[in-house]
This record gives C-alpha cells, structure tokens and sequence, in this order.
C-alpha cells in the first residue's frame, strides 16, 4: 500500500440482518458521516482537514450481525478512532432506537483495513 492509499478514510459499517430501502440505507449512512464529520473536525482537525482534502473517501461496507456491529464499534472506541453509532428516529420503516449504522473515522486507512477489511462491500 503506497502513502497516497494509506489517505485518511471513513468506513460506514450497516448491518445486513435489517431489511432497508436504498434511500434508508443512503439517509442513515449520511447521519453517521456528517456526524463522524463534525466529531474530526474538532477533535482532529489536522486529521479532517487532510481527507476533506483528500477527497473525503467514504468506503460503505457490513456485517452480519447487530452484535458484530457493536464488537466493531468498540474495537474502534478503543483504537481511539472517531466513531459514531446511529439509532433511528422510528419514523418511517424500522422501530425507534434501532441501530442501523456504525461510523468509523476518518482515520488513516491502514486503521481502517485493520478493523474492517474483512468486511463486504455494500452493493
């Protein structure tokens, strides 16, 4: 991997057990990137200011599991990446509180391989 690949990136962990339109899947990934988002900018702004630069990669991948969701999301916690976990309002298709999407970075995309490159592309 060349230093250009190794950019800071942010990786949008769903969970494939939820049944989502595309225009759900596409509303909660955004929740969980603009709030990553806000979270770099002010507690790693240098950091932020490199993948806004950069393009502001964003990889959409999942897993299986709602239990794999919160093992990621606290392997992530404890690396002390940027992360963000979205709970849904319960207005429209699933119930309230539900959780639909983890939010990792923007963190260097080594980082990110680490925690997340076994997982599948969301297609």
């Amino acid at each position: 991997m060349s230093a250009t690949d190794d950019g800071p990136t942010m990786v949008l962990v769903t969970r494939a057990d939820l049944t989502l339109s595309t225009g759900k899947l596409a509303a909660q990934c955004a929740h969980a990137a603009v709030d990553c988002a806000l979270v770099a900018k002010r507690s790693a702004s240098r950091l932020f200011e490199r993948w806004k630069a950069g393009g502001a990669r964003k990889i959409v991948v999942q897993c299986d599991t709602l239990e794999e969701m919160k093992r990621l999301y606290g392997a992530a916690q404890k690396a002390n990446l940027v992360t963000s976990m979205i709970k849904d309002a319960g207005h429209t298709e699933i119930p309230s509180g539900t959780i639909t999407v983890i939010g990792i970075g923007p963190a260097p995309r080594r980082s990110m391989e680490a925690l997340t490159g076994e997982l599948k592309l969301v297609r």
